[in-house]
């Protein structure tokens, strides 16, 4: 477990650095340039990435029991996952499903770490979903009060909403259906 608690510590600590401390992260990424900062940020958060993927697969050899999930909570954790893909996209595509989400990355990791707490019970579980689940509450909350930063994207369309609903869906489906238990081991449907 500790290895997926230093990955946890290691992706999060990357990921947290706008919410800690923005001037610091603008000053530093001022400093060496942009793609140079984002070069390191994505180093270290693959760094963390490794280890909570190893840490996770590690964990779940030698289980620990916190909660039963009653069954019916795995099929509203099917029915949660379903938008997550889409929203996934629709953070890459602005249209409509971007405006009215307004973080869909975020959105996406709040239901994805939350369907995946119903269920499933295991203490590596509640570590690794629940971790996702605050972060992704404290980023959303800490955004309220940062100046966004401009983003170079596609101009708003229709057309991006229609992908990201059709990709988001497709996604769903092979993961639900041949990713899920081809990767982690789980079948889900």
């Amino acid at each position: 477990m500790g290895v997926l608690v230093l990955g946890l510590v290691i992706f999060f600590a990357a990921h947290s650095v706008s919410i800690v401390n923005e001037p610091w992260r603008n000053r530093i990424a001022a400093r060496i340039g942009e793609w140079p900062w984002k070069g390191l940020y994505a180093l270290v958060s693959l760094i963390g990435l490794v280890l909570i993927v190893r840490g996770y697969a590690a964990a779940r050899l030698d289980p620990v029991l916190l909660y039963w999930p009653p069954t019916w909570l795995r099929h509203l954790a099917a029915v949660l996952m379903v938008p997550v893909f889409p929203l996934l996209l629709a953070a890459y595509l602005p249209g409509r499903i971007q405006r009215a989400a307004r973080h869909p990355m975020l959105v996406a990791v709040k239901l994805w770490a939350l369907a995946h707490l119903f269920a499933n019970g295991m203490a590596a579980d509640v570590l690794l979903f629940g971790a996702f689940l605050a972060w992704a509450v404290a980023d959303r909350i800490s955004l309220k009060r940062r100046t966004p930063r401009p983003v170079p994207h596609a101009p708003a369309s229709a057309v991006n909403d229609a992908i990201a609903v059709v990709g988001g869906l497709a996604l769903y489906f092979a993961f639900a259906f041949w990713l899920h238990p081809r990767l982690i081991g789980v079948g889900v449907m």
